[in-house]
Formats: C-alpha cells, sequence, structure tokens
C-alpha cells in the first residue's frame, strides 16, 4: 500500500492543474464551480493519503532520473499534516472568491491562478527530490506573483510585486546553490537519502555542508518575509482578500516547511540554527512592536504574519521542529479566518468595545505577572521531565507563550488583590502551559520520523539562546505597557513614529526596488 501512496497524493495536484489549464469555453459560473469542485477533490484526496499514510506509513516513489537526480514523491506525516492544511484553507478560499469576485471580468483568469497555486505549493510538499521541489517551489512564485499583479495597474500592486520579485529570486538561486553542494557532497537529491546520510552525525561540521545549510537558512526567510526583506507581504493588500489569505495561511509556510523537511541537514551546521534562530526572534520582535502602532486592519494583519513566521522560525532554530510545525497549523486556520472576516472586523469592535476601567497595568505589577509566568511554565515542565537543561527551547518558547497572559496576571494582581481572581488567573495560565505542552506533545507523536527529535544540547549555547529569547521577549512586553501608558511623552512618541514606519526598513527596500526598475516602467506587468 505504501508505493501506491504517492501515486494518490499526487492526484491533489494534478486535479487543481487539469481544471486550471482548461480552455476557459465554459461560462464564469460553470468554471468557478468546476473549480470549487476540484479543490474539494483534492481535500478529498490528500485526506486519503494521510489516513493511509498513519496507517501504514510512508511512501515513496521511484526515481524518474538517474544518479540522485530527478523527479520523485515522498510522503509522509510531515507532507500530509501540510496538504490537508492547505487542501483545507484551498477550498474554502476558492469557495469564498466565488461570491468576492462575482462580476469581475478576471475572475475566470483569477480563479485558474489560484487552482494552480494551490497545485505548486502542494508539489513542493510531496517532492520527493530537491529537483522536483525546486520546480515547484518556482513555480508557486510564479502563480503567486500572477495572483498578486491581478490588479496590474495600481503601482503599490507593482511595488510589492517587485519586492516580492527580488526576494523570490534571490531565494530561488540560495536553494538551487544549496541543491549543488548537497548532491556534490552526499551524491543524491533524493530527500529521504538526504535525511538518512544527515542522521549519521558523520558529516557534522563539513564546510559544504555548513554552506548549504546557511544557504537553505536564507532561502526561508526570505520565502517567510524575515527581516530585512519583509515590507512586501504588508503591501500585498492591493490585491483580493482571497490571495491575501491563501498567502497569509499557507505560501508564507514554505519557509517553515523547508526548514522542517531539511531539519536533518541543518542539524549538522550549529551556525546555521543559530542564525535562523537570531533572524527569527528578531523578526517577531520587531513585527510585534510594529503590529501595534498600524491603523489598517489588513496591515496589522500583515505585521502579525511577519511576527508569527519569525517565531515559527525562531523555534526551528532552537531545534523545536514539532513546535514549528503545530505553530504552522495553529497560525494559518487563525490567519485565513483573520482575513477572510476582516470586512467584518470593525462591526464586531464597536459592538463588543467597552471602556477598560483599569488600562494598562503599572510596571511593577506587570514585572511581577511576568515573572509568575516564567516561574509556572519551569514548574509545569519540570512535573512533565523538562529542564532548562535538557528542553530549553521548550521552557523558553512555553515561556513566551504564557507571556500572552501577563496583562491578565497583572491586573489580577491590583491594588486591592482578590484571592479568587488571583487563583483564576494562575488557573488559566497553568491550563495553558499544559494545553500548550500536551498538544506539542501530540504533535510529535503524529509527526514521529518526518521531522527531527530536536537540537542536540551540547554547552551552554542553547541555554543562552533560550535565556535570552525569553528575556528579549519580557523585555519587549514591558516596552509596549510603558508605550501605552506613556503616551504622551516625547520619548514615546518618537518611538511610535519611528514603529509606525516599520523603522524604515520598507523605504531602503523601495529604494532598492526603483534602483533595478526605472520608474517609467511602473506600469509594466512583473512575473514575481
Amino acid at each position: 500500500m505504501s508505493k501506491f501512496l504517492p501515486c494518490l497524493a499526487v492526484l491533489a495536484p494534478l486535479t487543481l492543474c487539469l481544471v486550471g489549464f482548461l480552455p476557459s469555453r465554459a461560462s464564469v459560473r460553470d468554471y468557478v464551480g468546476l473549480a470549487i469542485v476540484a479543490a474539494a477533490a483534492s481535500l478529498v484526496v490528500v485526506v486519503a493519503a494521510g489516513l493511509a499514510c498513519f496507517v501504514v506509513g510512508p511512501g515513496r516513489s521511484r526515481l524518474l532520473g538517474a544518479s540522485g537526480l530527478g523527479l520523485s514523491l515522498h510522503v509522509d506525516a510531515l507532507s500530509t499534516i501540510l496538504c490537508v492544511l492547505v487542501g483545507f484553507v484551498g477550498l474554502v478560499v476558492v469557495k469564498y472568491s466565488r461570491n468576492y469576485l462575482d462580476g469581475d471580468p478576471g475572475q475566470i483568469r483569477f480563479t485558474r491562478w489560484l487552482l494552480l497555486t494551490l497545485a505548486s505549493v502542494l508539489t513542493v510538499l510531496i517532492s520527493g527530490n530537491l529537483v522536483l521541489l525546486l520546480v515547484a517551489w518556482i513555480a508557486t512564485s510564479v502563480s503567486l506573483g500572477r495572483l498578486l499583479l491581478f490588479y496590474h495597474t495600481r503601482p503599490a500592486a507593482i511595488r510589492a510585486s517587485r519586492k516580492k520579485f527580488v526576494a523570490s529570486r534571490l531565494g530561488d538561486g540560495c536553494l538551487a546553490i544549496a541543491a549543488v553542494l548537497l548532491y556534490l557532497h552526499f551524491g543524491t537529491l533524493e530527500v529521504a537519502d538526504l535525511a538518512t546520510k544527515a542522521r549519521s552525525g558523520a558529516e557534522i561540521g563539513s564546510p559544504a555542508i555548513s554552506a548549504a545549510a546557511l544557504l537553505i537558512v536564507v532561502t526561508a526567510m526570505l520565502k517567510s518575509a524575515q527581516l530585512p526583506l519583509h515590507g512586501w507581504l504588508s503591501e500585498v493588500m492591493e490585491t483580493p482578500t482571497p490571495v491575501s489569505a491563501l498567502l497569509h495561511a499557507g505560501i508564507i509556510n514554505a519557509g517553515g516547511f523547508l526548514a522542517l523537511r531539511l531539519g536533518d541537514v541543518l542539524l549538522l551546521a550549529t551556525p546555521a540554527l543559530n542564525v535562523l534562530a537570531v533572524v527569527g526572534g528578531i523578526t517577531a520582535l520587531f513585527g510585534s512592536l510594529v503590529m501595534l502602532t498600524q491603523t489598517s486592519v489588513k496591515v496589522q494583519l500583515a505585521y502579525s504574519t511577519v511576527a508569527q513566521m519569525g517565531f515559527m522560525l525562531l523555534q526551528c532554530g532552537l531545534g523545536a521542529f514539532s513546535a514549528a510545525l503545530l505553530h504552522i497549523v495553529a497560525h494559518s486556520l487563525y490567519k485565513a479566518h483573520a482575513f477572510l472576516s476582516s470586512g467584518s472586523i470593525i462591526d464586531l469592535a464597536r459592538a463588543s468595545w467597552t471602556p477598560s476601567p483599569g488600562g494598562q497595568p503599572h510596571p511593577a505589577r506587570l514585572i511581577l505577572a511576568l515573572a509568575g509566568v516564567i516561574g509556572l511554565t519551569l514548574l509545569i515542565g519540570w512535573g512533565l521531565g523538562m529542564t532548562l537543561r535538557s528542553n530549553p527551547a521548550q521552557i523558553a518558547l512555553g515561556s513566551v507563550l504564557l507571556m500572552g497572559l501577563v496583562h491578565l496576571m497583572a491586573n489580577a494582581i491590583d491594588e486591592r488583590p482578590n484571592a479568587f481572581v488571583v487563583a483564576r488567573g494562575i488557573v488559566t495560565a497553568a491550563g495553558v502551559a499544559a494545553l500548550y505542552f500536551a498538544l506539542q506533545a501530540a504533535t510529535a507523536w503524529l509527526a514521529a520520523g518526518s521531522v527531527p527529535v530536536g537540537r542536540p544540547v551540547d554547552g551552554t549555547a542553547p541555554m543562552l539562546i533560550a535565556a535570552l529569547v525569553v528575556i528579549s521577549f519580557a523585555a519587549m512586553t514591558v516596552f509596549q505597557n510603558q508605550m501605552m501608558r506613556r503616551a504622551d511623552a516625547l520619548f514615546w512618541i518618537a518611538a511610535y513614529v519611528h514603529l509606525r514606519n516599520g523603522l524604515y526598513l520598507n523605504t531602503l527596500a523601495n529604494r532598492l526596488v526603483l534602483a533595478l526598475w526605472s520608474r517609467a516602467s511602473n506600469k509594466l506587468k512583473t512575473n514575481p
């Protein structure tokens, strides 16, 4: 059965491609209806493949090529989990776009490229050879570029697509060079064979592997809109909302998938993992701060995605690969819903808004709450057999997660604390921490064998990185509190203005785009 598993899984992208390449002779209503049927069929196929994978184990097709180069498919727990996620989000987006673009003269063209984009993403997920993965990787970028330029006369859409073009081509080049280095060193580009050879640990410290791992890290960061080439993600709002939902809920996760798929190779190069953790952590902090200063709902969601992708890559850099997979699934479902319901956010906010009598908590109570949640994480982790030395990544990430409850805890410890309120806050925090560790354990069990177990804890470096992560996010929480409490002070006004403009990093990217494309060609189409 496992031999036929790749044949079953490949039916999903083939079905989408079949409808995507159909001649546009049918009416708009018939073509869109057929697209919905194709999306539903592909979801059924990937669900069936996922069930079969968990029953009979992973499957791998024969290589159409020679000497480790060619086309092959590899279906395991990682690919099926993400295929089901992409299939579900894709079906929702295709159905949503039917009414969203009703009456638009380009609806068939939009639906066609939407199906081809979904097919490309699914192909990336089930690729068993880096040759096929690279081809599908580029196809995803090209088809997404067509969607980003759906309204090709809008200057903002052109600028965003050009910045995406620069980031995509840099990422494609890095991935291609990394594949060449891996082939020269291992003699194959089969994903399963690369993982098997990397797990032997004999190649640790090899210059070629270190260079390849660093290039893979750069590719993942470029694909997931990490600093400093992140600005294009906040400017794709000129495209229809369904594209934003698909981009933020699915395609943007491709960088994380690449880090997970080639995680065994990355574990051979500790410096590459450190770069991934540092850049991901800085991007997460940056996105979290800038997000709070934005007035547009969709731009807020865009910077939220930048921050979430940074945190996900931070998890990969710390070696918490199963936690990163859980993060991808949870973030995708949340962000798809957030974008597709963004039109009603204002009405919901008006209906649910109530003045906060307490405002921002006092810094002393905030710091006390921070210490409390960090201590609670250490206590619960110890109860589950995790310590700061044996599981630094899990402890650090659990602490950061609970920092989302800091304001709840700080407000519970007010000037006249009530025992019931304080106890309720502690129970809530403990429940969230226990649920997080339980979901992480469940994800690790589901993805066993398809993602690395974790980063080896050798020496004090992982502990220092984990401690730096906790301290940085705690400092950001205090910074946010002070910016809200002292909004009328000159320093905090200036900080708000600079953050509102994203520390002007996007302006530098715009200048780069203008240097590569003349102003006179602003109306020309670009294929990112």
